[in-house]
């Protein structure tokens, strides 16, 4: 913490509302999770499955749609995803016959990604690895109580964080 380190309290940053030594533990433990815990399932899955994990989390999510297909713009959206990573994956998964793209009749350039009966039996075959990691690494760490907080500060966060992704309200036309 700059200031802290620095003493000093003025410049650009003299407004910033520093963390607490406890707020700061927490945010490096979270950071932990966020990179650890992704990394790990990474390379489980690529192990056990020859998935990486954003691979299987696409398929696992068209697999829950119905005719397992979505439009590519609302997947990224499912996937927390930019369209151009969410494109250049599903493009890999595409030659390897687990998914099929299709234009979306009408203006615009909308495709869709549709799940392939192959890249179905690939998720389906992934599924208990992945959900044996899930649980492993974080699921069994955790008491019941713990899971319940868990879920409330993701669901606090994520709707923070699509507030802050959020286009701002337009402003309502003058009388």
């Amino acid at each position: 913490m700059v200031e802290k380190e620095t003493g000093r309290s003025d410049g650009p940053d003299a407004g910033t509302q520093w963390l607490s030594d406890d707020e700061r533990a927490a945010w490096l433990a979270n950071s932990a999770l966020m990179i650890s815990l992704p990394a790990a399932l990474d390379a489980r899955m690529q192990r056990e499955s020859q998935l990486t994990f954003f691979e299987y989390v696409v398929l696992s999510v068209l697999s829950e749609e119905p005719e397992r297909t979505m439009q590519m713009s609302r997947l990224a959206e499912r996937t927390a995803s930019s369209l151009s990573r969410l494109s250049h994956v599903v493009g890999r998964l595409e030659r390897r016959g687990l998914l099929a793209r299709t234009r979306i009749p009408g203006p615009g350039r909308a495709t869709n990604a549709i799940l392939t009966e192959a890249g179905y039996e690939v998720v389906v075959a992934a599924a208990p690895g992945h959900v044996a990691a899930v649980r492993e690494y974080l699921i069994d760490q955790l008491e019941p109580h713990e899971l319940i907080t868990l879920r409330r500060i993701g669901t606090a966060v994520e709707a923070a964080v699509n507030r802050a992704a959020a286009p701002p309200a337009s402003a309502p036309p003058a009388p």
